[in-house]
């Protein structure tokens, strides 16, 4: 992937929400326009952009929101190529298309691990990352993972259908479903470098406690693996830990995450 070079200025964006064509597929996108700093929302991995709604109006129209939906989730046409990579190449689409300069990216889980990737093969573009409950150095890997993931979506594939429209799935078959969560865990595992070279703040805000797929010992693992690299990276910020879950984290403490993202541009200007 190129990497960007986009230099900052004022300019009054009008509103606009469409489809954008990538590759073999098209993106559904909302850009809130106006004049205010750029906030663009990655979702989690088979999430819509509805997610965001609270955030969004807890911020107001000080800021420029720009939200999209991924391959084959939310409004967004389906694809031969699900990947990490196809997600990073969707964010660098989405960022030429709407002429975006020096954005804070927010990221939830999926997301979060998104941002911090395509900070580094896009330096001196992103201000700023909030992750939400992801982005450590740490996943469930190895055959017999693999295996709990594989048998955990095809008990699922059911009601992935249904749950599809209400961003809770995507339109895609229970493998597919399996091989995205297989892959992002092994990338998320192999994360460490990736966090220690980052010169842009990265502020965390957690979640507690467990959420579907895995469970509360396993949650606290990947949140302590952060430590270790928060001493070796002063960019590294944990923002907040609040008391709801990795699903509810958006609906439950979208004032808390409005609030990171407003203190964070006000650091970073």
């Amino acid at each position: 992937m190129n990497s960007l070079k986009i230099q900052s200025s004022k300019k009054y964006i009008k509103p606009w929400k469409g489809f954008i064509s990538v590759e073999d597929t098209q993106l559904y996108l909302q850009d809130s326009g106006g004049l205010g700093p750029v906030i663009i929302y990655l979702n989690g991995s088979y999430a819509n952009l509805k997610h965001w709604d609270r955030v969004i109006q807890e911020l107001g129209s000080d800021y420029r929101h720009i939200l999209y939906d991924e391959r084959a989730r939310g409004k967004s046409k389906k694809s031969k190529d699900y990947s990490f990579d196809a997600c990073l190449r969707d964010l660098t689409a989405i960022i030429k298309a709407r002429q975006i300069k020096n954005p804070i990216l927010v990221g939830w889980s999926y997301g979060a691990i998104l941002a911090t990737h395509w900070v580094n093969k896009n330096p001196g573009v992103p201000r700023g990352i909030i992750a939400i409950d992801s982005a450590v150095p740490y996943g469930l890997t190895g055959e017999e993972s693999q295996k709990r993931i594989y048998k955990l979506f095809n008990r699922l594939k059911w009601i992935l259908p249904v749950i599809a429209p209400f961003g809770l799935a995507a339109k895609m078959s229970a493998k597919q479903h399996a091989e995205i969560n297989i892959e992002i865990n092994e990338i998320s595992a192999k994360l460490e470098q990736t966090l220690l070279d980052i010169n842009i703040p990265v502020w965390y805000v957690f979640a507690s406690g467990e959420s579907r797929g895995g469970e509360a010992h396993e949650f606290k693992a990947m949140r302590d693996s952060l430590n270790p690299l928060l001493k070796k990276n002063e960019n590294l910020k944990v923002f907040k830990q609040v008391e709801s879950n990795l699903e509810k984290i958006l609906s439950k403490d979208y004032k808390t995450i409005g609030n990171a993202i407003q203190t964070l541009n006000k650091n970073i200007k």
